[in-house]
Parts: structure tokens; sequence; C-alpha cells
């Protein structure tokens, strides 16, 4: 009598390829030495990637490795919450919020210019006194298990944008840190705070850096930016920011 097991292995790989990746992992490759074997194959996990869209021609010399690739492509996803104002301040802290504090503004707002992103809708806006938030990010919490961040190292990809108004200088300031599993610092970016004059052009820019090669060990990544004013006017003219956004990507 045939079995599953007797199945060509072009035949089998093609199969498990429609299974989700958590039971190919946890259940499949447990069921004995031939499924571990073909769970292993570089061929089925490319196949999983061109199943879902994550598989590009010009990539097949690049990935070394088809199921960290693919892994990572499905888990990535931006891992700031409500970066663009739409929640208000929900999952912020606020760690500084001086002057007339922080607020939520629409885009583009007074003396103020549209953000390139048409999906981007409000912004947060700093006063004259000091403002900064921040958000604390643990991996493993959003399926970034200890090893895959170990062994792997994928990049982690950091970007905000930032604005002033057209009638106001402000300074603004970034700071990303990626921690242990007892919050020590093992790798950070931390550029020089970008002071906008009076009378700028009120574009928005973006700022972007990339993690790369860093320790093992990253269990955390901090989150904060934020500034305020130059001029000191009451109310709020300084630094606008939004569309913050970290990813870990796969290594090609």
């Amino acid at each position: 009598m045939t079995s599953i097991g007797d199945l060509p292995e072009d035949v089998l790989v093609e199969l498990l390829s429609l299974l989700p990746a958590r039971d190919l992992l946890r259940t499949c490759r447990l069921v004995c030495a031939q499924w571990r074997y073909v769970v292993d194959l570089t061929t089925l996990w490319k196949r999983k990637c061109q199943r879902e869209g994550f598989y590009l021609q010009s990539l097949d010399r690049t990935v070394s490795d088809w199921k960290t690739f693919y892994l990572l492509c499905h888990l990535r996803r931006n891992l700031i919450k409500n970066p663009c104002a739409e929640e208000n301040f929900q999952h912020w802290k606020l760690d500084l919020n001086d002057g007339d504090k922080w607020k939520v503004e629409d885009m583009p707002g007074a003396h103020g210019r549209n953000i390139p992103d048409p999906t981007v809708h409000k912004y947060f806006v700093t006063s004259y006194g000091p403002c900064l938030k921040s958000q604390l990010i643990t991996l493993k919490q959003e399926g970034y298990w200890n090893q895959l961040m170990d062994e792997k190292r994928p990049e982690i990809v950091v970007k905000d944008w930032y604005a002033a108004r057209f009638d106001c200088g402000c300074r603004y300031e970034l700071t990303v840190r990626l921690l242990s599993e007892d919050y020590l610092v093992l790798d950070e970016f931390h550029p020089e705070p970008v002071v906008i004059e009076q009378w700028s052009d009120g574009v928005w820019r973006e700022i972007s850096y990339t993690f790369q090669n860093y320790p093992a060990g990253v269990r955390h990544i901090w989150f904060q930016h934020g500034g305020q004013d130059t001029q000191f006017w009451a109310g709020w003219y300084g630094i606008r920011v939004t569309n913050s956004s970290i990813t870990i990507g796969p290594m090609t």
C-alpha cells in the first residue's frame, strides 16, 4: 500500500511547501528522518518564497540561507507602533514633555508642507521646552527569537521623518539603542542634533541608519526622538516628526 513517504522528493517538497513555517519546523520536521531532510532542503524554502512573493530572480546568487530569508521576509513589518500619530500618543512614552508639551496636528499644518508619502496624515509636534518620546521594542514578543538574532544578525533598519515650520527655527534629535536582556547598550545610533534655522524651506526630510554586524545578545531596541523650537515661542513651533520605522530585514 502506497504512503506519503513513497512520493517522489519533488512532490513532497511541493506539498510541504504549502504548510505554514511554524508547522514545518515544530511538527513536520519531527515526523521522520525523510521529512526532516525535506524540510531542511533549500528548494522547499525557495519554493515558499516564490509562492508568497518574496522571490526575485536576481537573488539566486546572493541568498545563502533561503530558510532564514523566508522567515525574515515573513516577519518583516514596522516594529514602531502608532508611527504617524493616528492613535494620538498611544504606545509612546513621553520622556520629556516641557513647554506647551507634545501635540498631534494634521498634515501639512501651519507654515508646513506635506510629506512625500500621501498615506501619512498626521504628525507629532514639539514646543519651546524639550520634548522627547520613546518606544521600547522587545524582539521576542515580535517573533524574533534569540538564536535568530545571535547567529544571523539580520540588518536592523531605522528611519524617521522630521520637518520644521517655515517661520520658526528648531532642533531635532534621535537616539536608537540595541539593548541586551538586562538593558545594557550593545550598539547605538545617536547622530548630532539637527538645527534648522528660521525661514527654512519646511520640507520633510528622512534620516536612515542600518545596524549591521552588531554584537550577539540583542533582545530589545529603544527608539527615542524629539526636540524643541529655538525661538522659545509659546505654542507648537518646534520640530515635527512622523512615519518612524524600525524593520528587521533579511541578509542577502
